[in-house]
């Protein structure tokens, strides 16, 4: 065996794939390693974020990392002042994004605790009151971009508007519309922030008081003490089997054997209790249907209330499921008393004093968890769909203005060039002339089409530069799984094994047949009882755990969605493997043991 690698390749010598000369082109300055910085930049360590953006940017779609990222670094550093922690440096190389977390000198973390505490334990001691208000600030953003219209162009101004002495045209607000919905995307994510970094501190600092007093504790049986709390994020998934089992008691089960949705509603309608299911329906689909089978953070993420051939599938499932005697639900009552199992056993072996400790530390854990995951369906979710739907809209009437031929097209400008777009259209109509950008604008998107797809061809490099010989930063571990054993194993990516280690994210053993998923358009390809490699799933995969019996992923730690929702299902998970849904085939038959964190691979066989 030869010597492993001790570093990563410097992202100034990682070449892009052919066809894609150009690339940095699309994406700002700042965005991008710059070869007067190379020193400097090659002094960091940069790991791939492909859990939360595992595609290739399109010009427009990076601006949600650029809003996500500084605004979670913002608050680390200059909201909250975090004490080991401050922001996070972000890339985007061949189109993939490379994280930095920027740490706090050593000697400056005693003196940062006092202004945490002053800041974070206001948030702390106030939670619910001003977990409230953020509700109604979000809902009211949401509501400001449903109230966005964008509309071509009038043949002349209403005559209103002269006698009213308005003084504007509608290129005026069109225009302003279009800052408008952007700025509320960027307030989007200032909120998403606002309670999320708090939330996984207070889950740190119990994690660190249950290790420094439970000497050996897994980190496992740390996290099953908060689990089975009910959240929002599973709401969407819960309602379909609400559906399904009002489907049943009405017996319209011979409706859903309709592949297509809306057959199957019309087939429902004409049904003596159709009309009272299909108000269910209804009711279900606002606000719960506005979950995307994505991550929020692409344009091209479906939404289910856009697309209900998504919903009607796992609906469809369940009908069957039920019609088959099977139990459908999650299994809250067993997860609830195995945490209470779990909580008493550990606390009782305290004396008074720590055990008062441990209960409060526990206490607020649990009372700020549930935003962990709930902040995902009010953002990433319905906020988010209602941002891309609106662009969209924006888009359609650029393309019936001939600016370009496909919807999707917008989305190979960055969101500063729009604006050109915008005072190009509103120039032609006030001056009377053609509009340059039907002209032109075409041969640059198929330009910028190559360069997205030649991008796409060649896998994320796993990271760049020199590793830390240990990794200790906290939320790092927790939130990606990357630890000082995956950088080690990136590092001998070559190496292949039948034996991968990863983080024991949830307990159970089961052997099975492999299913690889490379993206959310694959997952109508997965079969009851398979188990699930992938690179990263997504919060709203979770319709499709009532198929599988196991989660195996390459990226992910102790909080990854994975690692919470195959928790809260009962299902056994390993995260943070590496290099498991390249090293392993569909049609594998492989063991998952989610208490050692381990994945054996049994068979070679691949099955087409």
């Amino acid at each position: 065996m030869t010597d492993k690698k001790k570093k990563f390749i410097s992202p100034y010598e990682h070449t892009a794939p052919k066809g894609s000369e150009g690339w940095k082109e699309l994406y700002p300055y700042f965005l991008v390693f710059q070869e007067q910085l190379k020193e400097q930049e090659e002094d960091k360590f940069f790991f791939c974020d492909s859990q939360h953006w595992p595609n290739v940017f399109k010009p427009f779609d990076a601006m949600t990392v650029e809003f996500a990222v500084k605004c979670l670094s913002q608050y680390n550093s200059r909201h909250y002042v975090i004490p080991p922690a401050n922001g996070v440096d972000f890339k985007i190389h061949n189109g993939y994004c490379y994280m930095s977390p920027v740490a706090v000198s050593p000697e400056l973390i005693e003196g940062r605790v006092p202004e945490f505490m002053e800041r974070a334990g206001y948030y702390f001691q106030n939670w619910n009151e001003l977990l409230e208000n953020w509700h109604k600030k979000v809902k009211r953003v949401i509501d400001d971009m449903e109230s966005i219209h964008f509309e071509p162009l009038p043949d002349r101004v209403d005559i209103q508007v002269i006698k009213d002495g308005v003084g504007l045209d509608p290129t005026f607000q069109m225009i302003n519309d279009y800052n408008k919905l952007i700025s509320l995307c960027y307030e989007t994510w200032q909120y998403h922030f606002e309670f999320l970094n708090l939330g996984y501190a207070a889950y740190l600092d119990f994690f660190g008081f249950c290790k420094e007093v439970f000497p050996g504790i897994p980190d496992l049986s740390v996290a099953k003490m908060v689990q089975g709390i009910d959240v929002d994020l599973f709401r969407p998934d819960d309602e379909l089997k609400k559906l399904a089992k009002l489907a049943i008691s009405f017996g319209l089960e011979k409706c859903f054997e309709k592949k297509d949705v809306n057959e199957a509603l019309h087939c429902i309608a004409l049904e003596e209790n159709g009309g009272q299911w299909l108000q269910a329906w209804e009711k279900a689909k606002h606000p719960w249907f506005n979950y995307t089978s994505g991550n929020g953070f692409y344009s091209s993420d479906k939404y289910w209330i856009e697309h209900l051939d998504i919903p009607y599938g796992y609906l469809k499932n369940y009908v069957e499921k039920l019609q088959r005697g099977e139990v459908i639900d999650r299994p809250t009552e067993a997860l609830e008393a195995e945490r209470d199992r779990i909580t008493t056993e550990y606390a009782e072996s305290l004396d008074d004093e720590a055990r008062a400790i441990f209960e409060g530390k526990l206490g607020l854990a649990r009372v700020v968890f549930p935003y962990v995951e709930n902040h995902n369906f009010y953002i990433e979710h319905w906020a988010m769909g209602v941002f891309w739907r609106k662009t969209r809209e924006l888009s359609r009437m650029l393309k019936e203005q001939g600016f370009w031929q496909q919807e999707s097209d917008m989305y190979y400008f960055r969101r500063e060039e729009i604006l050109q777009v915008l005072f190009d259209y509103g120039n032609s109509w006030a001056v009377g002339v053609p509009a340059v950008g039907p002209a032109v604008l075409q041969e640059e998107i198929s330009r910028r089409k190559k360069i997205v797809d030649a991008l796409a061809t060649a896998p994320p490099q796993p990271a760049f530069n020199n590793p830390p010989k240990v990794v200790t930063e906290p939320f790092t571990i927790m939130l990606w799984g990357i630890t000082t054993e995956a950088v080690e194993s990136w590092l001998g990516g070559d190496e292949k094994s039948s034996h991968m280690k990863g983080m024991a994210a949830s307990p159970g053993l089961v052997e099975g047949y492999a299913r690889i998923i490379n993206d959310a358009s694959e997952l109508d390809q997965l079969k009851q009882g398979e188990i699930l490699v992938t690179r990263v799933t997504a919060p709203s995969w979770a319709p499709v755990f009532n198929k599988i019996v196991a989660t195996v992923t390459d990226i992910g730690g102790m909080m990854s969605h994975a690692a919470i929702v195959c928790r809260e299902y009962g299902l056994p998970a390993v995260t943070g493997t590496g290099s498991a849904s390249t090293q392993i085939k569909t049609g594998m038959k492989i063991r998952v043991d989610g208490g050692k964190g381990t994945v054996e691979i049994l068979e070679e066989l691949v099955e087409a």
